[in-house]
């Protein structure tokens, strides 16, 4: 299907280049060869849709080496595996942005997340192509934490080119043949392929980037309600008055020029560090450790993607190491004993700077904390049916106190 480009798509050196990809990423060939070619006119090089087409220029493919090509067809696949139009799209309700210019802020940000990692071991980097280096941002982010870093300026005009179609940004394209269009997958058929190309990853993970792995690993586990309740809860106690402000003399306060002779300090706001509590009693299942692991990863989602200001305590009745999250798959959770997460929040906050918020996950068959401590607090619970002490069965554990604020895990009641 055409929409009417002066020239012809040259089709068997662009599938030479989609085969070259799929052999070099064969865990990603399924959703390579669902994609759906159209030649077009009016995209600048190659571009998708939510649908999953992939719009083409003859002229584009005419310049472009079969194993850049190959890199592009990767780098516009991961758009739609991603779901960078839907999450771009809930972006721009939730912070109101509108137009063109953050759709196209949107696109680069996407870039960053998909380009970090995906180059190298038989795949090319096409020319142009972004990546956070580019921008002096780190690698390993999600999009929606690149949005927040930069924005569009005079720095940035040699990508005003850019556009991957609205797979990428969500923002319709006049090219677009719509959701009643020829050849669009239904969405039953796009959650078939994602499915397909988890499996493909988790079943060779020794050889897949970490940035496959982890949306792997989403797509396995996708969001539910309760993570949304518990992310809430998380960044509502990080941007709570008080929740990460100091005092420094490093910048004078402006009161000080109404007390001649006498420095004030400023109060300055200094990112919230958060302490993950995990029960790693034996009352906790494997699956439920698992489940804690990736309530990690969206509790430093929830804190703008800052993996370093979230450290992991793992604690059954004594606390074990703290560890960084930086690589949070890789958390030894030790433990299996009896419970009593008193000397987990005992030793967060032996910590300096100390936290600002600690969130502890449980099952709740824990002694709590007498009084509040001098931070605020977010309880993750696993559900049980009914609760017990491992050393005395006839006893019932207390419920988490007042002042701390509970989501349950793994069903969607709400949270109080």
């Amino acid at each position: 299907m055409s929409t009417g480009q002066a020239g012809t798509l040259d089709r068997d050196k662009l599938f030479t280049a989609r085969l070259h990809a799929a052999r070099v990423r064969p865990y990603l060939a399924t959703a390579l060869f669902a994609l759906h070619v159209v030649e077009s006119r009016w995209v600048p090089t190659m571009a998708v849709d939510p649908h999953w087409r992939c719009y083409v220029s003859p002229r584009f493919v005419d310049r472009t080496p079969v194993e850049e090509l190959a890199g592009v067809w990767v780098h516009e696949v991961s758009h739609l595996l991603r779901d960078h139009h839907g999450r771009s799209d809930r972006v721009a309700r939730e912070q109101g942005l509108t137009g063109p210019g953050e759709r196209l802020r949107m696109n680069i940000a996407a870039d960053c997340e998909i380009n970090d990692d995906i180059f190298g071991d038989g795949l090319a980097r096409p020319e142009g192509a972004v990546e956070p280096g580019d921008l002096l941002l780190p690698a390993g982010q999600l999009m929606e934490a690149y949005l927040r870093q930069f924005r569009l300026g005079p720095r940035l005009q040699h990508l005003a080119w850019l556009d991957c179609g609205s797979g990428a940004d969500g923002l319709h394209r006049q090219w677009d043949l719509g959701p009643d269009g020829a050849h669009a997958l239904s969405p039953q058929e796009r959650d078939a392929v994602r499915f397909r190309v988890a499996e493909g990853i988790t079943g060779r993970p020794g050889n897949v980037p970490q940035g496959w792995r982890r949306w792997a690993e989403r797509a396995f586990h996708p969001p539910q309600p309760w993570r949304e309740l518990l992310g809430a809860a998380v960044r509502s106690a990080v941007s709570a008055p008080g929740v990460g402000e100091d005092y420094t003399y490093g910048r004078p306060s402006r009161r000080s020029a109404g007390t001649p002779g006498v420095v004030l300090p400023a109060l300055r706001r200094r990112p919230p560090r958060v302490c993950v509590v995990i029960d790693t009693s034996g009352s906790v299942s494997d699956a439920e450790l698992g489940s804690a692991l990736l309530e990690v990863a969206a509790i430093s989602r929830a804190v703008g993607g800052r993996r370093d200001l979230v450290s992991v305590l793992p604690c059954d009745a004594a606390p074990q190491v703290v560890r960084a999250t930086c690589q949070a798959e890789d958390i030894p959770l030790i433990g299996g004993g009896g419970t009593d997460l008193r000397a987990g929040f005992a030793r967060a906050l032996r910590d300096r700077p100390g936290p600002d918020v600690i969130v502890v996950l449980t099952d709740g068959q824990t002694p709590w904390p007498t009084s509040r401590p001098p931070c605020r607090t977010v309880v993750g619970l696993f559900p049980r049916a009914r609760r017990w002490d491992e050393d005395d069965p006839d006893h019932v554990p207390d419920s988490p106190p007042q002042w701390a604020r509970v989501v349950t895990i793994g069903s969607a009641p709400a949270a109080r």
